[in-house]
């Protein structure tokens, strides 16, 4: 093997050098890896062990990181360097052809009555990427391996930017202590990515059913109210361009889910009009329509230079279906959210989960 790791005790001024072991290691490793994938050197969701391709093999362990690439796992054991190889690119194959539908299927298996969308939050702190399996990243963990092996990767890896690597450990025992060291064949960078191809984003994303959507109905204490949207019908927002024109995608029988930035889902409706400036929104109101603006609102919806469009609070009329106070508001780990004010709605967890929070048909 051409890369060496060692390992020294120093005692004063002397160095004893501990031998390594290889005895019972790559049964281990992959108990190890499972139990800790961040010994492989970067934060990882494990969704599966020894699972099944659709070619007869079995993958050793499958995880992904946080930005929802997938890691194919592959433990060298006492496969041949041509075998070893081949069986990685193999199984990075399948995998690339494996929509977001199908790995939330692999964690299903792997742990039975837990969303994917809850064990990432969970894991890293974040919701889901839209994008689930757009690049995947092939990692043989071995002892050693020969030069054939060597070779062979660092041509795919350096000459050709395939994403494959060699992760070497190592087992020192000294004293009644056991240590496990790394090191990897060709340089690690937990940031690189490949190129994702529009085939491959399509098949990784959540396809959008073309009436759903994500509503931000953001709160102020002397700007717009909850209370106001729920008891008149609207969703609102406004203050620069940014927050106001996503809100004109919105069209009439568009399904909306609103919600309040760090409190949750708080309605579901069906919107009724086009987004207009709130001074220029009517709503239904006794069986007719009525200006939004003369209603007995508890909020303030306008500001210092609301003359101008882009600064002006605009609003889109909705019929709720439900809605629930603020402080009721419903949210889960690993729901959906957006920064803009209107997103489509892709995320089926989400949808699923306000669906059966407000006894709604999803």
């Amino acid at each position: 093997m051409g890369i060496e790791m060692g390992l020294w005790r120093a005692d004063g001024d002397a160095l004893t050098r501990i031998v390594p072991t290889a005895v019972g290691l790559e049964a281990q490793l992959e108990s190890y890896i499972e139990s800790d994938p961040a010994i492989l050197g970067e934060s990882m969701l494990v969704i599966g062990r020894q699972v099944p391709t659709a070619h007869g093999g079995y993958i050793d362990l499958l995880a992904i990181d946080e930005t929802a690439a997938v890691h194919v796992i592959e433990l060298k054991r006492d496969k041949t360097p041509r075998d070893v190889t081949a069986q990685a690119l193999d199984y990075g194959s399948w995998v690339a052809t494996l929509g977001r539908a199908e790995i939330l299927g692999i964690f299903a298996n792997y742990q039975p009555g837990v969303a994917l969308e809850e064990a990432f939050d969970t894991q890293f702190g974040g919701i889901l990427p839209e994008d689930v399996n757009a690049t995947q990243v092939l990692t043989i963990v071995a002892a050693s391996v020969d030069a054939a092996t060597e070779r062979i990767v660092r041509f795919l890896n350096e000459d050709f930017g395939v994403p494959i690597n060699v992760v070497f450990f190592r087992h020192f025992h000294d004293n009644g202590s056991s240590y496990l060291a790394r090191t990897w064949l060709v340089e690690h960078d937990a940031k690189a990515s490949t190129a994702t191809t529009t085939s491959r984003r399509t098949k990784s994303r959540e396809s959008w059913n073309g009436q759903d959507w994500y509503v931000s109905f953001g709160e102020s204490h002397d700007g717009r109210q909850w209370a106001d949207a729920a008891t008149y019908g609207f969703v609102s927002g406004g203050g620069d361009k940014w927050f106001s024109r996503t809100l004109k995608n919105l069209t009439p029988g568009s399904r909306i889910f609103a919600c309040i930035p760090k409190v949750g889902y708080v309605g579901v409706g069906s919107v009724l009009g086009e987004a207009k400036r709130f001074d220029q929104t009517t709503v239904l109101g006794g069986g007719a329509e009525v200006p939004l603006s003369s209603l007995p609102l508890r909020g303030n919806y306008r500001r210092d230079g609301d003359e101008d469009d882009d600064i002006a609070e605009w609003a889109v009329p909705v019929e709720w279906t439900h809605t629930v106070p603020r402080d009721q508001g419903f949210w889960k780990p690993g729901m959906f959210a957006n920064q803009n004010t209107a997103a489509k709605m892709r995320n089926q967890f989400t949808i699923d989960q306000v669906s059966e929070a407000f006894g709604l048909d999803a």
